[in-house]
């Protein structure tokens, strides 16, 4: 047994969601699930107050499950209310995610996707904000990774398969 399959559901890390080489956020979780390729944390909405964008409002309550891929180019965060209703998943595109004892670090690349708990609202998000990043001239491989998983993420919220693994 690995040392990441023996580990229980009471160990926390601190995710770090990293951008442009800073920490664009930081917070608290609880290890629900790593098998040693996906690791599955699950925190409190984490930022301060409402974020309304327009297709959803994530606000204090509101509880993310989130699963990171050490072997895929994405994370997805199955959101839900107090109260446990499905809100839908919020997909980041990122690098591999890096799970170093107490933390948990994924460098987001500014490509999302969200889709609605009922599959009808899909959209692709921040593509502007992906070219404006310079990835492509910088990093080609990364950016073509990049690409490639928004992609994937698409195809399976359009087909209906899931976006998270079963826990």
């Amino acid at each position: 047994m690995s040392a990441a399959s023996a580990e229980t559901s009471a160990d926390k890390v601190d995710v770090i969601l990293m951008k442009a080489g800073r920490t664009k956020i930081r917070y608290p979780a609880e290890v629900v699930a790593d098998d040693g390729t996906v690791v599955t944390v699950r925190a409190p909405w984490a930022a301060a107050g409402v974020r309304d964008f327009g297709f959803v409002r994530f606000e204090p309550g509101d509880v993310f499950t989130e699963h990171y891929w050490r072997d895929r180019w994405y994370a997805v965060k199955e959101v839900r209310t107090s109260t446990g209703v499905l809100k839908g998943w919020y997909c980041d595109v990122t690098r591999p995610a890096i799970r170093d004892g107490a933390t948990l670090t994924v460098e987001d690349l500014d490509l999302d996707l969200w889709c609605s708990a009922d599959g009808k609202t899909i959209l692709r998000l921040d593509e502007d904000e992906f070219t404006e990043s310079g990835l492509a001239a910088r990093d080609p491989d990364a950016a073509s990774e990049a690409l490639s998983a928004l992609d994937t993420l698409e195809h399976l919220a359009r087909a209906g398969a899931p976006l998270s693994p079963s826990l």
